[in-house]
């Protein structure tokens, strides 16, 4: 069975209500059978910057067992209340792509 990641790019533009998905997002994920290999850190964008997607941007990258349990997980009541605070105190993009 092939592992999936979830990739996504997020711009806070609330830190104190973002906050709270932090805490939301981070359980959520353990009951799904998520890991996180890269959470925020240090980044350095070499091709495609644009006025969108330049300064202030983290990188999030998840490993799930499967393709299937990464959707589960997106789509889970628990990961549905984390999604919404997202939502409201951050801009951004989220993708699952199944791996190699």
């Amino acid at each position: 069975m092939k592992k999936a990641y979830v990739v996504a790019e997020i711009k806070v533009t609330d830190p104190t209500g973002y906050a709270d998905y932090l805490p939301l997002s981070t359980a959520s994920l353990a009951q799904h059978g998520g890991t996180f290999l890269v959470r925020g850190g240090q980044r350095a964008q070499k091709e495609g910057a644009d006025d969108a997607h330049n300064e202030g941007w983290r990188t999030v990258i998840t490993e799930f067992p499967s393709f299937e349990q990464a959707q589960a997980w997106y789509d889970s009541v628990e990961y549905t209340k984390a999604k919404a605070v997202r939502h409201a105190n951050s801009i951004g993009r989220l993708f699952i792509v199944e791996g190699a």
